[in-house]
C-alpha cells in the first residue's frame, strides 16, 4: 500500500489535479492530509486586499470582494483549487481571512477565520430575490454557474460580505451553513433555484426563517431554535437532529406544535425522540391534533437512548402517519441525553402515565409499514416492548432487522413459543432467541451471512 501511495504521489501535478476532478469536493479535499506532495497541489492562491472599515459594511468594499470572488469563478481550472483571500483592517488592526475552496462541479466553499478570539453576536439576512450586482454582465456570468455553497464559521465580521455574496447566486440550487459562532438570527430569502439547504451546528443560533419556494430537502442540526418555515410547500425531505437540546433557549410547545404542522406533507422525516418526549409529557396527544402526516412514508428516530417515554411517545407519534412504510430507530450513544424538565401545566392529562398495554391499545394498525431497522441496538426491556408492538400492529411487515454497535445485522422475527421448542433442538450457531417481555413469544434473531449494509446517515 505504501509502495502504490508513493507512486500515485509522484505523478506530475497536472495528473494528481485530474484525479482530484473526478473526485466530490468534500473528498478531494481530504487528499491534503496524504502526504507533503498532496499538500502542495491545494497550495492556495493569495489575494491580500486592504479596508478602511471593519467589519465590511461599505457597498464598495463588498463590491471589491465580491469581484474578486467573480474572477475566482471564473478560472479555466477543470479541477479543485483553494485561493486564499487575506481582508486586511490597518486601522483596527484587525483581519478576515477568507478561505475558497472552488471544486470542478460548480461548487465552491468558503470558510472565514479572524485574528481576534472573541465572536460578537449577529443577524445574518440572505436575500435571493435582491439582485446583488447582476447588472454587470460579467459578474452575472460568473456567479451564474454556482451550483452549490458551502459557507462555514461565518462570523460577524462578515456578515454583510456572506449577505452580498449570497444576492448574486441567482441560479444557487444547494446551501450549507455550519459552525457559524455568534450567530443568533438566520433568515433565509431564496428565488426559485434552491432545492436543498442545510444549517449545522451554529451553537448560539434563537431564530431560523426560511422562505424557498421550491426547496426540497432541509436539514438541520444543532439547538432547537425557533424555526419558521414560509412558502416551503415542496419540502419533501427533513432532517431534524437536535442533538444539543435546548441549549439556552425556551421550550414553546405552540412553536414546536407550529413547526411539525407545517411539515405536514412530507415524505421523509428525521427527528430527535427528546423532542417528541417533551411534547408527550406537557400533555400533547398526537391523535388529537388536527394535523397528520398523510404523505410520510419514511420516518427516522434519533436519540441517545430508548427509554419508557421515548418508546411510548414514538407510538403515539405513529399515529398521525397513517401510510408510514419504513422506520428507522437510531440510538446514538456517543450523543449527550437531554432529560425531560417537570411540566406543571398540560394540555391534556399526559399519555405517558399509561401502562404499556393501554400504550399499545391506543396505538394505530400500521397497515403500510414494510420496514424497520434498529440501529445501535441492545437487547433491553423497552426495546423489546417496542419492537413487540410493532410486530403487532404492522401486518404487512416485509422485514424487522436491528444492527448492533459491532455493525453485525441480525433479521428478526416473531417465533411462537411452541416452534422456539422444535428449533431449540437444532441449536443453529447464527440464531438466537429472546423471550417478549409479555413472555407470549420469542423473538428469533438470526445474523444476517451478507455484508451488506443498510444507510444510516440521519
Amino acid at each position: 500500500m505504501e509502495d502504490m501511495l508513493d507512486l500515485i504521489s509522484g505523478l506530475p501535478f497536472e495528473i494528481l489535479r485530474r484525479i482530484l476532478s473526478l473526485l466530490p469536493l468534500e473528498e478531494a479535499v481530504r487528499t491534503s492530509t496524504l502526504s507533503t506532495v498532496w499538500k502542495k497541489v491545494w497550495a492556495p492562491f493569495q489575494v491580500d486586499m486592504d479596508f478602511d472599515t471593519n467589519p465590511i459594511t461599505n457597498h464598495e468594499d463588498c463590491k471589491r470582494v465580491i469581484q474578486v470572488i467573480g474572477t475566482i469563478l471564473r478560472s479555466y481550472y477543470d479541477c479543485p483549487e483553494v485561493w486564499k483571500l487575506c481582508l486586511n483592517f490597518p486601522e483596527s488592526k484587525k483581519d478576515l481571512i477568507v478561505l475558497a475552496t472552488k471544486g470542478a462541479e460548480n461548487e465552491v466553499h468558503f470558510e472565514f477565520s479572524k485574528r481576534e478570539k472573541i465572536s460578537g453576536k449577529f443577524k445574518l439576512k440572505l436575500e435571493q430575490t435582491c439582485q446583488g450586482f447582476s447588472n454587470n454582465p460579467t459578474m452575472k456570468a460568473s456567479f451564474s454557474v454556482l451550483k452549490t455553497l458551502h459557507l462555514r464559521s461565518v462570523s460577524h465580521l462578515a456578515q454583510d460580505l456572506v449577505s452580498a455574496l449570497f444576492s448574486n447566486c441567482q441560479l444557487l440550487e444547494s446551501l450549507k451553513i455550519e459552525k457559524c459562532v455568534g450567530l443568533e438570527s438566520l433568515d433565509i430569502e431564496a428565488g426559485n433555484s434552491l432545492q436543498n439547504l442545510a444549517v449545522l451546528d451554529c451553537p448560539d443560533i434563537v431564530d431560523l426563517t426560511i422562505s424557498a419556494p421550491i426547496l426540497k430537502s432541509f436539514s438541520y442540526q444543532g439547538v432547537l431554535p425557533q424555526i419558521h418555515l414560509v412558502n416551503t410547500l415542496n419540502l419533501v425531505n427533513v432532517v431534524l437532529n437536535l442533538k444539543d437540546g435546548l441549549g439556552n433557549n425556551e421550550f414553546d410547545c405552540e412553536e414546536i406544535l407550529l413547526l411539525l404542522a407545517s411539515l405536514k406533507e412530507v415524505e421523509i422525516l428525521t427527528i430527535s425522540g427528546w423532542l417528541l418526549e417533551w411534547l408527550c409529557s406537557a400533555g400533547v396527544i398526537f391523535r388529537c391534533l388536527r394535523f397528520q402526516f398523510n404523505k410520510l412514508k419514511e420516518l427516522r428516530w434519533i436519540d441517545s437512548l430508548i427509554n419508557r417515554a421515548k418508546r411510548d411517545s414514538l407510538a403515539c407519534f405513529l399515529n398521525i402517519a397513517p401510510i408510514l412504510e419504513r422506520l428507522f430507530i437510531k440510538i446514538e450513544r456517543t450523543n449527550s441525553s437531554v432529560p425531560c424538565p417537570y411540566f406543571h401545566q398540560y394540555w391534556h392529562e399526559p399519555h405517558l402515565w399509561m401502562d404499556f398495554a393501554t400504550i399499545e391499545s391506543n396505538t394505530s394498525q400500521l397497515d403500510h409499514l414494510k420496514v424497520v431497522t434498529f440501529l445501535g441496538f441492545s437487547i433491553k426491556e423497552d426495546q423489546l416492548l417496542l419492537m413487540e408492538l410493532l410486530l403487532k400492529k404492522a401486518s404487512m411487515l416485509n422485514s424487522m432487522s436491528v444492527i448492533l454497535p459491532t455493525n453485525r445485522i441480525w433479521r428478526v422475527v416473531k417465533v411462537s413459543l411452541h416452534d422456539q421448542q422444535k428449533q431449540a433442538s437444532s441449536n443453529h450457531q447464527n440464531q438466537i432467541a429472546v423471550l417478549s417481555p409479555t413472555k407470549d413469544f420469542f423473538f428469533g434473531f438470526t445474523e444476517e451471512i451478507y455484508s451488506g449494509h443498510c444507510s444510516t446517515n440521519a
